[in-house]
Formats: C-alpha cells, structure tokens, sequence
C-alpha cells in the first residue's frame, strides 16, 4: 500500500540503525574506499572523461537508491554507497579544479563553508549529531549530505598539499596521518568532544587514503607509478573481502543493550552529541 502520508511527517518515522558500528574495520574501510575512489577516479578519467562521470553520477545515484531503500543497516549496500560518494567527491572536487580552473586554495575552503553549513542545519533540525540516531529519513539524508562533503573537502585539501604546497604524496600522507592522530589523542587523553573527534577524524581520511593511493599509482611526487588501475584492483578486492567479513560476521553492526541503549566501545570515540532535557525546576 502506498505510503500517503506527509513527506515531513514520512521524513521524521524511526527506523533501524542504517548506520555501522564505529570500530578498528570502520576506519579500516573508510580508509580502503578513499583512495580506492582517487584511483579509480583518476583511471576512468584518463580513458574516457564521459564515461567517468556517466559511472560517477549514476553509480551515485543507484547507490544512494539502495541506501535509502534498506530498512536497516546492511554492509555491502552501505559500503557500496561509501565507495560511490568517494568516487563522485574526487570527481567533483577535481572536476571543478580542472574544468573551472578554481584553485584548490578556494575550493579547500568552500568545501569546509559547505560541511559547516551542513553540520549546522543538522544540529538545528535534530540536536544531535551522533551518527548513533540515524534513525530517520531526514538524519539519514543529513548524514549523507555531510559524507559527500566531507569526501569533496578531503579531495581538495589532499590535493592542495601534495600538488599546490609542493609536498608530494609521501609527506602528505605522513601530514595527514599525523591529522587523523590527533582528534583520536584528544578523544582518549584530553576529553575532546567525541563528536568532534569523530568528524574530525573522518575528515581525514580521505586525503590520508588518497596521499596514499596515489603515492603507489602516480609517477610524480615521488610516487612508485603502480598505476591507478593496479591501486585500483587491488584495494577493490581487499575492500570486498572486508565487506564480505564484517557482512558474514555482523560485527559491526550496533548492538542494544537489554534496556534499549547502544553499547559504546571504549576503543573507538563515538559520535554522541546531543541536546539533553532541560533541567525542571525544583517544586516549591
């Protein structure tokens, strides 16, 4: 039967969880489909720019389909959607450079200006930024929205590094590394904010992959000139196997605790950032 109620109304419905647990194999695939879409990005672009953007706008497009269709978190369509959107960012970020000829020193920042706005309105529509509650349509589409542009924001400051400031692949990826080190020290030593931590982290991985990638695949800056379609396969059938593991094994899907509370892995900094009850005042 068709859903005929209002699209706002439809937008604000619990679902289940459609998003992963937050641990090592996250950050480990994250990682995976970062310079896995810089490599296949850039190897589809040097054959045949048309069919790049064909697979990157469609493949995007028949991704996000099946993320918003699921009705629960489900590791090879959400995975699927993560390599997609890391695609489609590279090709946007770079498509912009070269084919406006916008330098990455403006672009680094417009993109930073859009993942602000988007955290923004994200916070303001549902007070949270946990991606623990992505439990509606609306939070879902705010996640994605920021996911796009986080990988869009990666691209242009990994290539701002290793191209605009001269540093080469190597350093960046050492730079960036370092980056990625830091919200993780500040979670676990400092207090930091755990959501503040985990984008901030998330961020970086996609210059952290990418500085990588292309350090195998490229010629220039120092790189061992692998190939991208070399990079590209290889980190495909390690991505699979992963995906595979964790869809077999279940283990990264977020449990709930006997009173309807997720459970939190002290290893991992978790997203939870939330706008409490006010205090009630005392009666007199």
């Amino acid at each position: 039967m068709r859903d005929t109620r209002h699209p706002r109304l439809r937008a604000a419905l619990p679902l289940a969880v459609k998003v992963p647990e937050i641990t090592l194999i996250f950050w480990v695939l994250k990682l995976l489909t970062t310079g896995m879409g810089e490599a296949m990005s850039d190897f589809m672009g040097q054959h045949s720019v048309p069919i790049a953007g064909a697979v990157g706008i469609f493949g995007l497009a028949v991704a996000m389909w099946l993320q918003f269709r699921a009705p629960e978190y489900r590791a090879p369509v959400y995975w699927f959607a993560v390599m997609m959107v890391a695609v489609f960012g590279t090709m946007a970020a770079d498509g912009i450079r070269d084919g406006a000829g916008i330098s990455y020193s403006v672009t680094t920042p417009l993109f930073a200006a859009f993942v602000a706005a988007t955290f923004f309105a994200w916070y303001r529509s549902e007070g949270t930024l946990s991606i623990h509650s992505i439990t509606t349509r609306r939070r879902e589409a705010f996640y994605w929205t920021a996911v796009l542009g986080t990988f869009a924001l990666g691209t242009a400051a990994g290539d701002l590094t290793a191209y605009t400031l001269h540093l080469g692949f190597w350093t960046s990826a050492v730079l960036f590394a370092v980056v990625f080190a830091l919200p993780a020290i500040g979670w676990w030593r400092l207090n930091l904010n755990p959501v503040i931590a985990f984008w901030a982290a998330y961020v970086v991985t996609r210059p952290l992959g990418a500085s990588f990638a292309d350090g195998f695949s490229k010629h220039a800056g120092g790189g061992l000139g692998l190939g991208d379609g070399t990079v590209s396969a290889v980190a495909l059938v390690v991505f699979i196997a992963l995906v595979a593991y964790v869809a077999v094994t279940k283990r990264d899907v977020q449990r709930r605790h006997a009173h309807g509370e997720r459970a939190h892995h002290l290893h991992m900094p978790h997203p939870h950032l939330e706008r409490g009850p006010q205090p009630q005042p005392a009666e007199s």
